[in-house]
């Protein structure tokens, strides 16, 4: 079952994953929490997705769109291409990405506004702004592209926020992208983000590349005094985080993380250096995430500090993400906050997502030697 704090709303998924004997999977099923998401809406629905090539919510977008809601998706062309050589004969189904053309072209025939984004780097958002006029508004965000794969195969999280403020700062977002202000092509600024705070949860949200999330990252674990432990698709070396971990390290604060293997094996990872920090018992916790019994990536983009502040969304730890590619992170919880109530409905938060990212070590992880 999702975490629930009033109008905050946390999932971890995929529910769907194979498991070992004794083995607890993770708790949430990713596509089933955004067709409802969407089936919520009644007046407007903004999608702003890398990939969109699951069948259910491709259909859930074209019902709304049937009952009168209006609907307008943003993709990353990149997907909607053949790739490398050209098909023999360009009339008939076939080559690479045909399941995303597929989709792509029942949203049109459905009469849904789609467009694919002009960024050179990488349209990576992922998120949906919903009924913003309406007392439905809601913001639904997170690691998860909206492929079967990302929803049953792929570690991934979600982020549901309720409420017209939050959606607002997702809204005035896509506006941007709409108008085809991509990356570094942008010819506008955002302001500078606020903080805002839902059902007791302080929210804050940035977008790259105006942003530049990853200092916000690095401010964030500035403040950490005992822990923090991540989740995370590409984590590259000196991305400034990796830099920040050694350092509060050096401090005293803990550090346990798991990484995809595929992207952990790789020789620009930090998963080695990290690993290698300290000694004896003081040495970091660091893991590569196990593919099989179903898993294909771990796919997050996730960190817990202090278990009482989460940071989530789409943004991988990497140079190219904070300064080229289309992003946002949500950060939930205050490290800053001192009254005891509050502190506690923050750790709420931030203790489902590190119940999940323990799992994931305990059932996926293998660790990693310096």
């Amino acid at each position: 079952m999702p975490l629930i704090e009033g109008n905050v709303t946390l999932c971890m998924g995929p529910a769907q994953l194979a498991v070992g004997p004794g083995e607890s999977p993770a708790p949430d099923d990713l596509e089933a929490a955004i067709v409802d998401f969407i089936d919520g809406a009644r007046r407007t629905l903004d999608v702003a997705v890398q990939e969109l090539e699951s069948e259910p919510i491709a259909r859930a977008l074209i019902a709304a769109r049937a009952r009168g809601v209006t609907v307008r998706v943003v993709l990353e062309e990149d997907y909607l291409h053949v790739g490398g050589q050209a098909i023999a004969d360009p009339w008939m189904p076939g080559g690479r990405n045909e399941a995303n053309r597929t989709v792509h072209a029942a949203l049109l025939r459905g009469g849904l506004h789609v467009r694919s984004d002009y960024n050179g780097a990488i349209f990576h958002q992922k998120f949906i702004v919903r009924d913003l006029d309406g007392d439905r508004a809601a913001l639904l965000t997170g690691s998860t592209n909206f492929t079967p794969t990302g929803t049953h195969a792929n570690l991934n999280h979600l982020v549901v926020i309720g409420g017209k403020r939050v959606a607002g700062e997702y809204a005035a977002e896509f506006e941007e992208i709409w108008d085809g202000t991509f990356g570094v092509a942008r010819m506008r600024h955002d302001p500078a983000p606020r903080e805002l705070t839902v059902s007791g949860v302080p929210v804050k949200i940035l977008f790259a590349p105006d942003h530049a999330p990853e200092m916000e990252i690095m401010k964030q674990m500035a403040k950490a005094r005992t822990r923090i432990d991540f989740a995370i698709f590409t984590f590259a070396r000196s991305s400034g985080i990796d830099d920040m971990m050694l350092m509060v390290h050096r401090a005293g604060v803990a550090l346990t993380g798991i990484f995809d293997r595929g992207q952990g094996n790789q020789g620009w990872s930090a998963s080695r250096i990290l690993a290698a920090a300290g000694s004896g018992t003081n040495r970091p916790r660091v893991f590569l995430a196990d593919r099989g019994a179903g898993l294909g990536k771990l796919h997050h983009k996730l960190m817990v500090i202090d278990g009482r502040v989460v940071i989530g969304g789409s943004f991988n730890y990497t140079d190219p993400a904070n300064r080229l590619n289309d992003e946002n992170i949500v950060i939930l919880g205050d490290l800053d906050e001192t009254d005891p109530a509050k502190v506690a409905v923050h750790q709420r938060v931030a203790g489902y997502a590190l119940s999940e990212i323990d799992r994931m070590i305990a059932v996926h992880g293998s660790p990693v030697t310096g």
